[in-house]
């Protein structure tokens, strides 16, 4: 496969490009600094951009068989520009017939199948008080994805570790009883790239853990 990963110079975006190209695909990246990736690879291929630049999004996107958003706030995201991105990434894909589109994402993002949960709703609260921007991005990520009519998985997290990676992962929704809160940079990534070919959460927002 040719995939497009946004996001890609945190550490859960260099995992997923690593395992991606281990697994034979052909990945091009799309990042402000591109001096940030150390992967080297014949199957890599790295473009340097802003998110406001739509027609390089669409040179990157244009014959891809799937995008991934690593695309995380750091610091102040005044404005919303994660959000401004990904309504250009979603227009591209759109324009582009790209149906699939695989995000990452935080607890901060709800969901319908979701149940109450007191420790949840506290990461939440901490969030939102003390990094109101970057929660109302995070938000609207979400939002814009959702609001797509593309083949959209949003995987949510609450904390992620670097740990080995266990190649298990627990699936479900907050308040149930099905998830935990930590998960491991390379079995998220892992996860992300399974999502691909398997339809189970399609247009589904799953959060998981180890």
């Amino acid at each position: 496969m040719r995939i497009v990963v946004f996001g890609a110079t945190g550490g859960t975006g260099k995992q997923l490009v690593q395992e991606a190209i281990m697994a034979g695909n052909y990945v091009v990246i799309y990042a402000r600094d591109p001096s940030k990736i150390d992967i080297n690879s014949e199957r890599l291929t790295v473009v340097k951009g802003e998110l406001t630049d739509e027609r390089s999004i669409e040179e990157v996107i244009n014959g891809a068989d799937a995008v991934f958003s690593l695309l995380g706030p750091r610091g102040s995201s005044s404005h919303r520009p994660l959000t401004t991105g990904m309504q250009n990434i979603v227009k591209v894909m759109k324009a582009k017939g790209v149906r699939r589109l695989v995000a990452s994402s935080t607890l901060s993002v709800k969901d319908p199948e979701d149940k109450p949960n007191l420790m949840t709703s506290l990461l939440v609260g901490i969030v939102k008080t003390t990094m109101r921007a970057a929660y109302e991005d995070i938000i609207g990520i979400a939002e814009t994805i959702r609001g797509s009519d593309l083949d959209w998985t949003i995987i949510r997290i609450a904390l992620l570790n670097n740990n080995v990676k266990t190649g298990v992962v627990r699936v479900g929704y907050i308040g149930t009883g099905q998830v935990g809160l930590g998960v491991s940079r390379i079995d998220l990534a892992n996860f992300m790239l399974e999502q691909v070919e398997d339809k189970k959460y399609l247009r589904k927002a799953p959060a998981i853990s180890n």
